[in-house]
């Protein structure tokens, strides 16, 4: 992200500060799904799935492709306007329905056969432990809530220093207090992916990944 957190006014919103965020480039993201939702949801039966924190619509799009109905949110306006075109581009306008919500104080409606929510970070403050837990309470049963985040910054951006914290698989797996006995938990993992830096080096990254079923 190039938005200096150091300049982020007290008074500024969740919509007028991922708004700018979005508004700086015609597009920010790469328009590949993440590779951990590629990995984790192959082979799932497609039904009802909700993407949180949709971004420009990568993912919505490629769960859209492979037959799951989508319901796609985020808090920019922006964001959800160009993913839609992206959606109508590739055809699957049709099989997504885009909500604009600020998730700390509003959530869609219904149950889902698969929550994801993939780099669910801010540099705003966000009550990230309670939106998840809420996420895991819209899983109807047999479904599957998919949490992928960082576990540490990427190998070529420099050392954040100790106040950036990421937490662990586990440590996400407590913070959303399921009810003993409901839920199996198919994938709790850590995993370094090669990518390519912006200077064109060869880089690393390193994620974490949580899968839970609800019985």
């Amino acid at each position: 992200m190039t938005t200096d957190p150091h300049t982020i006014s007290p008074d500024t919103s969740p919509e007028e500060f991922w708004d700018t965020f979005y508004s700086a480039e015609d597009r920010v993201w790469s328009g590949r799904p993440n590779a951990a939702l590629v990995r984790e949801t192959t082979g799932l039966t497609p039904g009802s799935a909700l993407d949180l924190g949709c971004g420009e619509g990568a993912d919505a799009i490629w769960l859209a492709r492979q037959g799951w109905r989508v319901t796609a949110v985020d808090v920019s306006q922006v964001a959800l306007d160009r993913a839609a075109g992206h959606a109508a581009s590739e055809g699957v306008g049709d099989h997504i329905e885009w909500q604009r919500h600020d998730l700390s104080e509003s959530f869609p409606a219904g149950t889902f056969d698969l929550v994801s929510a993939h780099f669910f970070h801010s540099r705003l403050e966000l009550p990230r432990d309670q939106i998840l837990r809420t996420a895991a309470g819209v899983v109807a049963p047999g479904g599957v809530l998919l949490i992928t985040g960082h576990a540490a910054f990427p190998s070529w951006a420099p050392d954040p220093g100790p106040e950036f914290h990421f937490p662990t698989p586990e440590a996400v797996l407590a913070g959303l207090d399921l009810a003993d006995g409901e839920w199996d938990v198919l994938v709790s993992d850590v995993h370094v992916e090669n990518m390519t830096a912006p200077d064109g080096q060869p880089a690393t990254r390193t994620d974490n990944t949580l899968k839970v079923r609800r019985h």
